[in-house]
């Protein structure tokens, strides 16, 4: 049977030329210098420790019920890593791991998560979570009803009370290898990337047999993830659905059925979702329900197992702001967790020298790795192993060793760290009518700075999502009038900034006061973004990263937050501050807009900004 269908439609689904390309982009990216994993067969014996030194491999099957009623059959693919010499005499702890978006068990991410991890002493079992993969069933964004029942009734196969079986085989078996805290309740953590982070919330809000969690580059709220401040990222929208109806038809032959009619390899609730986006630019009620019911934002007060939190600086999918959201959740409630900012994500799939790396040996050769075992060592073995510092960031500006050989423990260096989350606006600059930002009020110009766009078509580039940087690499660039800059004087001193800056707007925008009250299709759409300028006038825009807004109400003053980043700006270097009024990855205005942002002594807009350091310009 397939999952549950709630709502019908016959819309058709766009023409998504770039999904394969973007499969790996989604899924959880394989660090640097993982090598590929010993070739597990779809159905037989286990692959032996001769081929695979250290552990073995075996192909699983599971049978799961899902939905909200847990009467949807589905039928899981994974592969258990064990350790060498693990039995129900020597008993292992466990990890539980899936695929990112677009993967499967047996990818090159999930093969290195089974090899570190099972050369560390645990055994692991990788799933291809419904709809990717042989696994069937529809693909349902991670919501806890499917996704999350699914991975808790895995967590039984770790516990030896559900059954597997054998590709081909009809035997039933039971795991008697996995170490437990109690009869039924296995010792065991999730770890995993993305659509492999989210899912990991999940089964955690369900399953308090979980004992600690890994989340990495996933999302806190998808309605922010998809369309940030209202306004749908276009091209991650179709990107992100390209991926999972692209993995439906390469494993078709898994369950035919996911395919088989208007909404393929999703929930129909998903295809009415991105036609909304695609067609209006914004979300509809309904899909925004659909997203916040598969967000751990709807449900993290469930979630109280110990989390390290890991996400990616260079990320335009899921941004350092979702980690801060769900870090600061599990704060405020109670449970256990801490941050790390590490360098890589979806738009920048390569750790930094050193940061992490599945191929070493070991675990403990790479930065990550260690803080990873760690975590597990602590929550999962029992162990008093450090789970390491609250907050921690890495530091593209700092040298040190990378070579092979040093790297690992070097890249330590790079990382700073605080007993406090650094997040919020420490410093504040005046925008002035002049086109400068002034460190006092003092300094502010009255008046106004205007810009304009054309219609639809978007006259700002800031990257062409998921392929930025691999397939493609153009610089940043707003066409002259339709953009408005705000700079500062030279910095005396390098300035650091940690975390993410604010802006406080206050506009003029004739035909938007006119129309706004009909509704988001009125409403005025702008973007902030925050470059950083060389003495040479060349233009660094950190990790592609911009702030979409729908303004419901132009006559009030606009406050946003701007993505999150880490960035040295040098000194003699500008901080400057550009409002646009398009972004070629992102909808748009439907019609021409002129807008000024509106300044004065008296009630400034200002750009608000994270700072660990001062920020010292050079006087005229």
């Amino acid at each position: 049977m397939r999952p549950h269908r709630a709502v019908r439609t016959t819309a058709a689904v766009p023409a998504l030329a770039l999904a394969s390309a973007l499969l790996l982009s989604l899924a959880a990216p394989v660090p640097a210098g993982a090598a590929p994993a010993a070739a597990v067969p779809a159905a037989g014996p286990v692959v032996r420790a001769d081929s695979t030194p250290g552990y073995s491999v075996r192909p699983l099957t599971v049978r799961v019920e899902v939905g909200p009623r847990g009467d949807q059959p589905c039928t899981v693919d994974a592969d258990l890593y064990l350790p060498d010499g693990a039995s129900a005499r020597r008993k292992v702890p466990a990890i539980l791991t899936t695929n990112g978006f677009g993967g499967d068990k047996a990818d090159d991410n999930q093969s290195a998560v089974g090899r570190g991890f099972a050369r560390a002493g645990y055994a692991v079992l990788s799933y291809s979570g419904l709809g990717f993969g042989r696994t069937t069933c529809q693909i349902t964004l991670d919501d806890p009803q499917w996704d999350g029942k699914a991975g808790k009734q895995l967590v039984d196969v770790l516990a030896g009370t559900r059954a597997w079986t054998s590709p081909g085989s009809t035997t039933r078996r039971y795991l008697r290898m996995i170490a437990q805290e109690r009869r039924g309740d296995p010792r065991v953590g999730m770890v995993g990337g993305s659509y492999g982070g989210q899912i990991q919330y999940a089964v955690a809000q369900q399953d308090p047999r979980v004992d600690a969690l890994i989340p990495i580059i996933t999302w806190n709220d998808l309605n922010y993830s998809l369309a940030p401040g209202r306004v749908a990222k276009r091209q991650w929208v179709d990107l992100f659905f390209g991926a999972g109806i692209s993995s439906g038809a390469q494993n078709a032959t898994a369950d035919p059925a996911t395919i088989a009619d208007g909404c393929p390899n999703f929930t129909d609730q998903a295809c009415v979702g991105v036609t909304s986006l695609n067609a209006l630019g914004y979300a509809d009620p309904g899909t925004v329900a659909l997203a916040r019911h598969a967000s751990v934002a709807s449900y993290v007060a469930k979630v109280k197992v110990p989390t390290l939190v890991v996400q990616g600086q260079k990320d335009t999918l899921f941004n350092l702001n979702e980690a801060v959201a769900t870090y600061r959740a599990l704060q405020r409630q109670g449970t256990p967790t801490k941050l790390v900012f590490q360098s890589w994500g979806h738009s920048g799939s390569t750790p930094a020298p050193g940061e992490l790396d599945f191929g070493a040996g070991s675990l403990r050769d790479s930065y990550l790795g260690r803080r990873f075992l760690n975590w597990m060592d602590h929550h999962v073995r029992g162990t008093t192993a450090p789970t390491g510092p609250e907050f921690s960031w890495f530091r593209d500006w700092v040298r040190y060793d990378t070579s092979p050989g040093a790297a690992g423990r070097a890249v330590a260096r790079a990382y700073a760290t605080s007993s406090r989350l650094r997040w919020d606006p420490t410093s504040t600059l005046y925008l002035s009518a002049d086109g400068t930002a002034q460190p006092s009020r003092v300094g502010v110009v009255a008046g106004g700075q205007a810009y304009a766009n054309a219609g639809p078509a978007p006259t700002s580039y800031s990257e062409t999502s998921g392929l930025e940087g691999n397939q493609v690499d153009l610089p940043p660039t707003d066409a002259p009038g339709t953009a408005t800059f705000f700079t500062t004087a030279p910095l005396d001193r390098a300035a650091d900034l940690v975390g993410s800056p604010s802006v406080r707007l206050r506009l003029d925008a004739p035909a938007a006061r006119l129309t706004q009250a009909g509704g988001p299709s009125g409403q005025l759409v702008l973007f902030a973004k925050l470059y950083d300028v060389a003495p040479d006038g060349s233009k660094v825009l950190k990790n592609r990263l911009v702030a979409p807004l729908r303004v419901a109400d132009v006559t009030r003053p606009v406050t946003l937050r701007l993505p999150g980043i880490v960035h040295r700006f040098a000194a003699g270097h500008r901080v400057q501050l550009a409002v646009a009024a398009s972004d070629a990855a992102y909808a748009g205005n439907a019609a021409p807009q002129a807008v000024r942002v509106l300044t004065s002594p008296g009630d400034p807009s200002t750009l608000g900004l994270p700072l660990t350091t001062r920020l010292e310009l050079r006087q005229p």
